[in-house]
């Protein structure tokens, strides 16, 4: 069945409520995940979540890129809304220049006993990536998308992160959120320590702390199952992070910088440790 756009020129229009002040971060990262939905923006985020098997509640394209996602129109999965840029811009809160948003609706997410139980069955050899409180959306969303593209085979993030499926996370990882088996750790550090260890997992801390052993070092032991952790921006990871943690890990700096943005530490710590490469 093919679904025919249907033309809006009202901003307060009902039909485009999940759309309304994208940029408005405190309400959409409270109002997202309790209404079940997430923003994808532009055409191959959008394709990328269904073919993830994310379900779409509705399409919002402005003129220009009607054509382009007219196969998705024609598959009748659902609600297309047509508006003009200008309306897209009141609406949303920005400019969409990608000219498409699609409305998608979140699937649950699995535990995190379930998600460790399901690598186990996978292989013996996994790395896992924590994500420690890392507030950026930014941050999150190439973390994700480094985890993806070398090698880790799911990420887990604790309940102080922000959420991977927030827009700009989602934008930034160019949909690799969407692909990469994740959920949230439960309480933390502890219980999701104890929980990694149990798995067979090594928890390595990556931090700069005088008993830290270097990243190359590390990496040449060839432990089969670890979970990298990382923490937030400034701060690094708690003190309880470190204590708990069997081991702690340090990518060696040079010309007096004392450390890497924590989505580059997390690309250079990602390819050193993935599985097979070479050394």
């Amino acid at each position: 069945m093919t679904v025919r756009p249907a033309e809006i020129t009202d901003p307060a229009d009902p039909r485009l409520s999940d759309y309304t002040s994208l940029t408005d971060v405190a309400l959409r990262r409270v109002r997202e995940p309790a209404e079940g939905l997430f923003m994808a923006e532009g055409e191959k985020v959008i394709r990328r979540a269904l073919e993830a098997g994310y379900r779409m509640r509705s399409m919002l394209l402005t003129p220009r890129w009607a054509d382009a996602m007219r196969d998705l129109t024609d598959a009748g999965q659902a609600p297309v809304y047509l508006v003009s840029p200008e309306l897209a811009e009141r609406v949303t809160g920005f400019h969409v220049h990608r000219g498409a948003l699609a409305a998608m609706a979140r699937k649950p997410l699995p535990g995190p006993a379930a998600l460790l139980s399901g690598l186990a069955r996978a292989g013996s050899v996994s790395r896992i990536a924590v994500l420690e409180d890392i507030v950026d959306h930014a941050n999150v969303g190439a973390a994700f998308r480094s985890a993806a593209a070398l090698g880790m085979d799911a990420v887990l993030v604790t309940p102080g992160c922000a959420d991977p499926l927030y827009r700009r996370s989602v934008k930034v990882s160019m949909g690799a959120v969407l692909r990469i088996p994740w959920t949230r750790t439960g309480p933390w550090p502890a219980g999701g320590l104890s929980l990694l260890r149990e798995a067979g997992y090594l928890t390595a801390a990556l931090a700069l702390a005088p008993d830290a052993v270097t990243l190359d070092e590390f990496a040449a032991r060839h432990h089969p199952r670890i979970a990298l952790i990382l923490g937030t921006e400034g701060a690094g990871l708690g003190p309880a992070t470190l204590a708990g943690a069997d081991v702690t890990v340090r990518i060696p700096m040079a010309a007096g910088v004392d450390s890497l943005n924590v989505a580059a530490a997390s690309a250079v710590a990602f390819y050193t440790l993935a599985p097979g490469r070479r050394r």
